[in-house]
């Protein structure tokens, strides 16, 4: 609450994952002071598919957006007076197709992680002269089923209701920002407070359009060679802004009505906001799955060891972009919901933490979670979930810190990798020479996991006190835009509570064994995707 006589000043965000959604308040001194979350149904229709309903995924954040001002006031908190902007994060790459005259979602969401484009991929990898990477140099990005511009290619080749809208112009296509922008700012016959009509804004920011594999990394706008390559119509794309910006204001029908939403991140581009990482700086997010970013500066670095070139932030509509290499894992924190919801082995995703500290080590025992294939560095969709190494010796423990193990080992990769591309010249380190990993996302309040982190890394771990910089980093775009806080405000720490800093015990010998052992492992997970046929 504000101090006596000073005004109460709030910025909200939004923050749409994958398996949940959140709506959480800050301060004026950007601490977050009341928050609603709720978890929505997934859709399994097939092996490797997944898929959201749009429709359920826009109650969930009206549903946030009302309870958290439930809890607002009965807190005492003046926030509809206060609260000055919205900033928006998302789940990444997820794609919607739905109509301009409706409103309504032409097919359910296809979510990042689902696979079902793969024979799509293998068809352009055949048919374009640069294969795999034909598009890199321009977007950054490698043919994969990760990248939204497949997963529009599969709607646009394999349901109807989108053909059709696509032919009559009644087609919209966004990843989940737009979605929800749209329909926050009026949808089909929206209004202001004032009873006047307003249209859904139609756009998406620059971070979440460099995942669609459609835009031109240095012009930040939809790229025509790639768009006349894959057949894809430029009209039902968005309009592609900065991440920073005033973008529109929340209709009557939602909570907030008149708010201004200012701000819009994907996901992992917020968080590296949140952890105010600037040039040479590196962050590691730990959700569903795990997301390492490198900040590269206003340069785009082209990675040649399988990470992706990225942008990082735009943070309004006339400064410079800052770029970033990054590492995607498909499967971390979900590797931990399979032991829980499919095999049992625990109750809740907290008890894990307990049962893989109850052995020393994991007693032999390698888990690769390529459930759907391998994201960076491997780039393989062949590759299918092994355990390996079991004895008669092994227990649940034992199977428990493999899991935590190989989240590890799987950002472990990731950051190799970044060594080599970014080079020595590429990495900010601390006053000790030390290169730090900035960490942040639900799994990290596991204590373990941070430092079998730090073990496994040979570098220290860095644990922020608010561990949800996603939502933080939306709020520090919107808060920006909205005049709430200066960028130097902002970078300067406006937020910097005390961290949590896990130090490597384990010696070098014993890390390097680990690590070729991990590598092995992950070389038996190849070529396994047919034994499901």
């Amino acid at each position: 609450m504000a101090g006596k006589g000073e005004e109460e000043v709030y910025v909200a965000s939004i923050d749409q994952g994958t398996t949940s959604t959140r709506f959480i308040i800050y301060d004026r001194h950007a601490r977050p002071v009341v928050s609603h979350q709720l978890e929505f149904k997934q859709h399994y229709p097939e092996a490797g598919w997944v898929e959201h309903d749009p429709m359920e995924i826009m109650e969930s954040v009206k549903i946030c957006m009302a309870e958290t001002l439930g809890k607002a006031a009965a807190n005492g908190l003046h926030v509809d007076a206060g609260l000055k902007a919205i900033g928006i994060t998302n789940q990444r790459e997820t794609t919607v197709m739905w109509s301009k005259s409706t409103g309504l979602p032409l097919y359910n969401a296809i979510v990042w992680m689902d696979v079902r484009t793969s024979s799509i991929c293998r068809r352009l990898e055949s048919e374009l002269s640069g294969g795999r990477t034909h598009f890199v140099e321009t977007c950054g990005l490698p043919i994969s089923t990760y990248f939204s511009a497949l997963k529009l290619l599969w709607l646009m080749e394999n349901v109807d209701a989108v053909k059709a809208a696509v032919q009559a112009g009644d087609a919209l296509f966004g990843t989940i920002d737009t979605w929800l922008i749209w329909n926050l700012t009026g949808g089909i016959g929206g209004k202001d407070l004032d009873g006047k009509q307003l249209l859904g804004q139609h756009v998406t920011d620059c971070s979440n359009a460099s995942r669609t594999m459609l835009m031109n990394l240095k012009a930040l706008d939809w790229d025509k060679t790639i768009l006349e390559a894959l057949g894809i119509p430029a009209g039902i794309l968005p309009k592609i802004i900065s991440n920073s910006e005033k973008i529109g204001v929340v209709a009557s029908g939602f909570p907030l009505a008149g708010v201004s939403i200012s701000g819009c991140l994907g996901d992992q581009h917020a968080a590296m906001l949140g952890q105010l990482c600037q040039k040479g700086e590196a962050k590691s997010t730990y959700g569903t799955g795990a997301f390492i970013l490198l900040n590269t500066g206003e340069e785009v670095t082209q990675s040649s060891h399988g990470l992706l070139s990225t942008v990082a932030y735009k943070l309004g509509p006339d400064v410079p972009t800052n770029y970033a290499l990054e590492g995607s894992i498909a499967i971390a924190g979900a590797a931990v919901q399979w032991l829980r919801d499919s095999l049992g082995i625990i109750s809740s995703a907290a008890e894990i933490e307990g049962l893989a500290g109850s052995v020393q080590d994991s007693g032999g025992i390698y888990f690769v979670p390529a459930f759907n294939g391998l994201f960076a560095p491997w780039w393989r969709d062949d590759a299918r979930g092994i355990c390996i190494g079991i004895t008669r010796f092994t227990n649940k423990g034992h199977i428990a810190r493999a899991v935590l193990e190989s989240m590890c080992f799987q950002v472990n990769d990731v950051l190799s990798s970044m060594h080599k591309d970014a080079g020595e010249a590429g990495e900010v380190k601390s006053a000790e020479g030390e290169f730090l990993l900035r960490v942040d996302g639900g799994a990290t309040v596991n204590n373990l996991l941070m430092q079998i982190q730090a073990d496994l890394l040979g570098s220290p771990v860095v644990r922020p006190a608010d561990i949800e910089t996603t939502a933080l980093g939306a709020a520090y775009a919107a808060g920006l835009a909205a005049g709430v806080w200066t960028k130097e405000e902002i970078f300067a720490g406006l937020h910097k509570d005390n961290t949590t800093v896990f130090r490597p015990k384990l010696d070098d010998a014993h890390r390097k064994k680990r690590g070729d052992s991990w590598y092995k492992a992950v070389s038996r997970s190849f070529d396994l995707a047919d034994l499901s046929l």
